[in-house]
């Protein structure tokens, strides 16, 4: 019997993630995709993550379907903020010593360079083993839970963050991140080049679109209700919608502004018809989703936007905010419409023409962002981390049909 050649064999993939589940966010949940995506297709997958209580150690654990083990480090829970657990920085380097003897990997893959990620590369690039790197921050965002620190002090922390980027990036043998827009912001801020654009993918065959008109009139936000998602526009926005319209507003997910926001609603008179979910399971997630008419999101900052994946996969319009990742999502007037980040009224006229659009032009926008969605299918992410890892030629990137032909999706 032929002997399987090397580079067809299964893989041994080390993956370092700042934040992985029981987090809920963007990052975590890609990492957990990624990682459950790997075993499926017979590669033994190990994460090392920060331990989400001060329970450490190795365990087997189960995400999105798949047993895979996981390297919890000790952590300590960052004080001004809710959820976020950092792993011991002074430890990092002696942690990604440990598992390169432990796992043995064929490729490293870490998720950010802060300090999970920092500690595996070091230890990789030094026994010459195979090193990708994924941006899923921005330091400008991770500072704002700095509240102690004087702005010139925050300056300087988002100063060596991105020198530190650049250092662990810049030395990765592949640096990726989800989108175009992500990529050229990397590259300009770390000073590097090369950086790819790699969808975090999505399985939209969990998810239930409704086609056509439908008899409630919902606006549905999915995510962290956390400052940098600028919630504040959306309830501002719908504040603005006439009550005769009878559409209602529903917030799915948690953070620290929770209370703001419904003290916001209750100041613009809606408290009546906006609703907030706290966290729910994937189940009731994609069920609200399904119900909706429209998604809205305002975040300034998202890298790609699994939430806004999810939404179109439900064959949601969405309206979202006309910075970062979004253009790359919200194609305006196909499957919705953009707005300019601050323009509430902008926001409101937006969601008020997808709310009052005829039956035929809602049914068009729909139909449309489940043909965008299709490029950023999850089995074509995991073809092209596949390639990455064993140093093999890129899948060719899916490309846009129709009216729009040739433009890349990212």
């Amino acid at each position: 019997m032929a002997e399987t050649p090397v580079s067809r064999r299964p893989l041994t993939v080390l993956m370092g993630a700042e934040t992985f589940p029981p987090d809920t966010n963007g990052a975590a949940n890609f990492a957990a995709r990624l990682a459950a995506g790997l075993i499926e297709r017979g590669h033994d997958v190990h994460v090392a993550a920060p331990a989400p209580s001060r329970v450490h150690g190795t365990f087997t654990e189960q995400h999105e379907g798949a047993y895979m083990t996981v390297h919890r480090y000790r952590s300590w829970r960052w004080p001004w903020h809710h959820w976020v657990r950092f792993a011991l920085p002074w430890r990092t380097n002696a942690n990604g010593a440990r598992l390169m003897e432990e796992v043995e990997p064929d490729v490293v893959h870490f998720q950010s360079h802060i300090v999970v990620g920092r500690g595996l590369a070091h230890a990789a690039k030094k026994r010459g083993i195979r090193v990708i790197g994924t941006n899923h921050i921005m330091p400008e965002n991770l500072v704002q839970h700095i509240r102690i620190l004087p702005d010139p002090l925050v300056r300087l922390v988002v100063w060596f963050e991105w020198r530190s980027a650049r250092k662990w990036y810049g030395s990765a043998d592949a640096a990726t991140t989800p989108t175009r827009n992500a990529a050229d912001y990397l590259e300009r801020h770390a000073h590097i080049s090369g950086v790819l654009a790699i969808s975090c993918g999505i399985d939209s065959r969990l998810y239930t679109p409704r086609i056509g008109p439908k008899p409630d009139k919902r606006i549905v936000f999915v995510g962290r209700v956390d400052d940098e998602k600028h919630l504040q526009e959306l309830v501002e926005a719908f504040g603005r919608l006439e009550q005769s319209l009878g559409a209602t507003l529903t917030i799915v997910g948690d953070g620290d502004q929770r209370d703001r926001l419904a003290q916001l609603a209750s100041d613009l008179g809606v408290t009546d018809r906006v609703r907030f979910t706290g966290r729910i399971s994937d189940e009731e997630l994609r069920a609200e989703l399904t119900a909706a008419t429209v998604f809205a999101i305002a975040s300034r900052a998202e890298l790609q936007s699994i939430a806004t994946l999810e939404a179109m996969s439900s064959g949601l319009p969405v309206v979202g905010a006309n910075a970062m990742a979004l253009p790359h999502l919200v194609h305006d007037g196909e499957n919705g419409y953009l707005y300019e980040p601050g323009d509430i009224d902008g926001f409101a006229e937006r969601l008020r023409r997808v709310l009052t659009a005829p039956d035929d032009e809602y049914e068009r926008m729909q139909r449309a962002s489940l043909e965008v969605v299709t490029h950023h299918d999850i089995s074509r992410t995991i073809d092209t981390f596949e390639a990455l890892y064993r140093g093999e030629p890129l899948p060719e990137p899916p490309r846009r049909t129709g009216s729009t032909a040739g433009t890349r999706f990212d």
